[in-house]
């Protein structure tokens, strides 16, 4: 370190650092404050908004016996559609408009909340639950390509079970077979054993059928 012979030199060194740096040390400090204030305005917006969303979400789900729920859920959605809430309420839209029998509605929710989340669980619940609808509707080849985007292995139980029902209805029984045998295999259920175990049954009346 340099070492001054007087207190005066000492004065004038320290003067001469501040008029070489001065202005970055000022002009740093400024910005480190300055990135510190946004951070924790950025980061108190966030929260706020979080709770705007979380107390909006709530009052929507008190709504559902109302008769404009779905209008609600829409609009909900609309205001919130960057937030985890906003897929959940497209849940809630789907759910009422089912119940009311509309089922066109219920689709169409159920297809938006795959644009609004990447959650691989919401998107697997909201395929599995279109693919219902679709079902429902007599659309088997839609409800089949609902199907066919579950990927997850949580869930091969209930998706086989499904596919194995649209199988059914379309007639095709050995395929619906495969499919039944696949969902106890990953998950027993006697519901689904006496689809499978009706299956000869459907087959021979099938057959009676074209026979005559």
């Amino acid at each position: 370190m340099e070492q001054f012979a007087t207190e005066e030199q000492q004065v004038e060194a320290i003067k001469k650092f501040w008029k070489d740096n001065g202005s970055a040390i000022v002009i740093g400090a400024v910005l480190g404050l300055g990135g510190l204030w946004s951070w924790r305005y950025y980061n108190d917006t966030q929260v706020a908004a979080k709770e705007t969303a979380s107390a909006q979400y709530q009052t929507l789900v008190t709504s559902l016996s109302e008769d404009n729920a779905i209008e609600n859920a829409k609009a909900f959605i609309t205001a919130q559609g960057t937030t985890g809430y906003a897929p959940l309420a497209g849940f809630i839209a789907a759910q009422t408009a089912v119940e009311k029998g509309d089922f066109v509605t219920a689709v169409t929710q159920l297809q938006q909340v795959s644009t609004l989340t990447t959650d691989p669980i919401l998107l697997t619940v909201a395929n599995l639950r279109l693919a219902r609808v679709q079902f429902a509707t007599l659309d088997y080849s839609s409800a089949l390509s609902s199907l066919a985007k579950v990927q997850n292995t949580a869930y091969t139980a209930e998706k086989e079970a499904l596919r194995g029902d649209i199988l059914v209805a379309q007639g095709d029984f050995a395929q619906a077979q495969n499919a039944y045998t696949a969902s106890i295999a990953a998950k027993e259920d006697r519901s689904v054993q006496i689809r499978l175990d009706n299956i000869p049954a459907l087959m021979d009346s099938a057959a009676n059928s074209t026979g005559n």
